[in-house]
């Protein structure tokens, strides 16, 4: 740790964060320790031990977030460094993917967004989802791998 950040670095990469100066941070025989000067601050402690654990397997395994694609005619593929999709509008969609984050593309119609920063992964998977969100009439869509969707009933069902 040092001028207020802490910096992690792994087999996958390199990650840094700042960190206040009410949060101490300690490595001492290959665990990290935090610890905090005032104890009115407690909700700092938990928020910034998750965000350095978060950091740690970051840069030994990485994080995955998988999207599903469904929908008559949707699909995606991956080209130089951009997600090209075909959601059902008059145009294709190219959705340029942020330096640090990849993505696979398997059958046409599953993205794995990968990357070793965890907001990152998280907020990237939450734009592309955005593009097409789930339909809940129809249940078409770009939705999380296990996300689940009820299904509406129209209007000429209450007749």
């Amino acid at each position: 740790m040092q001028d207020g950040s802490m910096t992690v670095s792994g087999k996958k990469g390199k990650l840094s964060r700042p960190i206040p100066g009410e949060v101490k941070v300690e490595v001492a025989q290959g665990r990290v320790v935090l610890s905090l000067d005032s104890a009115d601050r407690r909700n700092l402690y938990g928020m910034y031990r998750t965000l350095v654990s978060n950091m740690v397997k970051g840069v030994t395994e990485g994080f995955t977030k998988t999207l599903d694609i469904v929908g008559v005619g949707y699909k995606a593929e991956s080209r130089k460094g951009a997600l090209h999709l075909a959601l059902g509008y008059s145009h294709p969609v190219v959705f340029p993917l942020p330096e640090g984050i990849s993505a696979e593309v398997e059958a046409n119609t599953v993205i794995k967004v990968i990357g070793i920063d965890k907001e990152l992964v998280g907020e990237t998977a939450a734009r592309i989802r955005s593009l097409r969100k789930p339909d809940v009439y129809k249940l078409k869509g770009i939705r999380y791998r296990g996300e689940k969707l009820i299904k509406k009933v129209g209007k000429a069902a209450g007749k």
